[in-house]
């Protein structure tokens, strides 16, 4: 292989481990950080700047510099610890750089998700220990499983359906209170605003609040303000459709 081969494979080897990253769920810095360890493996002396939209990757002044775009981010933190795997395999020499990038492919093109249903039923059931921590009453888990599985179903079907992410987090939650608020006026709840919070906890952005401090603390603002400001917008999504129900109510 020439160099000149050697170099693009590199680079496309970097900005897949990066994509696969982002698109994840991982901090920012610690994207930066794996890419770079990468390219030191293979004596490459790389810059990068990561955003929560997109990476720039360059290999040096007289090498090529590419940009990918970031589309779309989930939680997936199996993932994230797979690119790890393959960064240290890749940096103690386990690997060669083409073992690497067909690894990473393989693990962009894997679904590492549960289930649908085991989804939908591990929301309910979490709902229902959170109402536990709250020190809500045993009597209102039932209320609670009803509406944390139901609020997590109608997230997975406007995804679905929209592509719109901050709808489906509003209709998810509107979904939960209306459980919560039918499920108290017909005798099989007591304490609303327990059930209530219960339910949406599945919903809420807690990885993506905390990589948002994280990145804020590592110095990359740009990514940690972007990161805070969407989470800021689930947050108001959630809440505003919690807000029409008791509204109505």
């Amino acid at each position: 292989m020439t160099n000149e081969k050697k170099d693009e494979l590199a680079l496309d080897c970097l900005l897949l481990a990066g994509q696969i990253m982002m698109e994840s769920g991982a901090e920012t810095y610690r994207v930066e950080d794996t890419m770079l360890r990468m390219a030191r493996s293979q004596n490459l002396d790389a810059q990068s700047y990561v955003t929560p939209t997109g990476i720039i990757l360059s290999l040096g002044e007289k090498q090529k510099t590419k940009i990918i775009s970031i589309s779309s981010r989930i939680t997936d933190l199996y993932k994230i610890a797979k690119v790890n795997e393959v960064s240290r395999k890749l940096t103690l020499k386990i690997i060669t750089l083409d073992e690497a990038y067909d690894e990473l492919r393989f693990i962009q093109k894997t679904n590492y998700f549960l289930p649908i249903w085991l989804q939908i039923f591990m929301s309910a059931v979490s709902s229902a220990c959170f109402l536990i921590l709250f020190r809500g009453n045993w009597t209102d888990m039932p209320a609670a499983f009803l509406a944390g599985g139901a609020g997590y179903l109608a997230l997975l079907l406007m995804q679905h359906l929209t592509k719109v992410k901050f709808f489906s987090e509003f209709f998810a939650s509107f979904v939960v209170a209306l459980v919560a608020f039918l499920a108290v006026t017909s005798g099989y709840g007591n304490e609303l605003d327990k059930i209530i919070i219960s339910g949406v906890m599945p919903l809420v952005p807690g990885i993506l609040i905390t990589n948002a401090v994280r990145d804020l603390m590592a110095g990359h603002l740009t990514a940690g303000i972007a990161k805070g400001t969407e989470a800021f917008l689930t947050a108001f999504a959630i809440g505003s459709g919690v807000a029409i129900v008791v509204a109505i109510h």
